[in-house]
């Protein structure tokens, strides 16, 4: 792993669980807190691929507020403004998974730049970031606002080539999201998809260079020259 001069982490659902919301979502409609956010994480992630496809953008805070509306109808609950404004305002307040503040640090302490790459807005992803104290951990954090089109396009993997100002190849992204790790792996990133549940990757015409259980588990890649996936 020499050739590796930077990591570029995706934010939501790879460093931060996006499910830390379910206990604000049991507050606000109690037994129904699991059911709400896995529709709105997966209506999420629709709406910016969609708005995406017909070149619509809008901000991550604003394609999160619709997807949580969206769930809302959907379920048949009735979710009053002031509701929608306190669950919304959960998501910049993500918990970090337990292993990933140290091993960012050990990964600094190697000599490694790191960067966020989320398709969260600016403020989105220094809220989260700041709140869980681990903006000192990064060197760059990247929204694709300014290309206004989110991953898995091209323009916005761009991003990080562009800040770390070395070629892709050089660069592990590492994300627990397998569309993510896709899109990523046809930009030419070198690629390590977290797989926390023991998922099956997707079946789009690409692997993963390595998978790992555990953020924790990547520093395995850095002792051992990265031999097997």
């Amino acid at each position: 792993m020499d050739h590796i001069k930077a990591i570029a982490f995706d934010l939501y659902g790879t460093l931060f669980d996006v499910h830390s919301v379910v206990a604000c979502c049991d507050e606000q409609f109690p037994g129904r807190g699991r059911e709400i956010s896995t529709i709105w994480r997966q209506k999420q992630l629709e709406y910016t691929w969609l708005r995406s496809l017909m070149n619509r953008y809008v901000t991550f805070e604003q394609a999160t507020e619709d997807a949580l509306r969206f769930t809302c109808r959907h379920l048949r609950l009735d979710l009053d403004s002031e509701a929608c404004k306190t669950l919304c305002e959960a998501y910049l307040r993500l918990q970090p998974f337990p292993e990933v503040p140290e091993t960012l640090r050990e990964l600094r302490r190697r000599g490694l730049k790191l960067a966020m790459l989320s398709n969260g807005s600016p403020h989105s992803i220094g809220a989260v970031v700041g709140n869980a104290g681990l903006r000192g951990e990064f060197d760059y954090l990247l929204s694709v606002d300014p290309v206004r089109v989110y991953k898995p396009d091209d323009r916005a993997y761009l991003l990080a080539e562009k800040a770390f100002g070395v070629g892709r190849s050089s660069i592990l992204f590492v994300s627990s999201n397998a569309w993510d790790a896709t899109g990523a792996r046809y930009f030419g990133f070198p690629t390590c998809w977290i797989n926390r549940s023991g998922s099956v990757f997707e079946e789009m015409g690409q692997t993963p260079d390595w998978q790992r259980g555990g953020l924790d588990e990547m520093l395995s890649l850095f002792d051992s020259g990265a031999a097997g996936r």
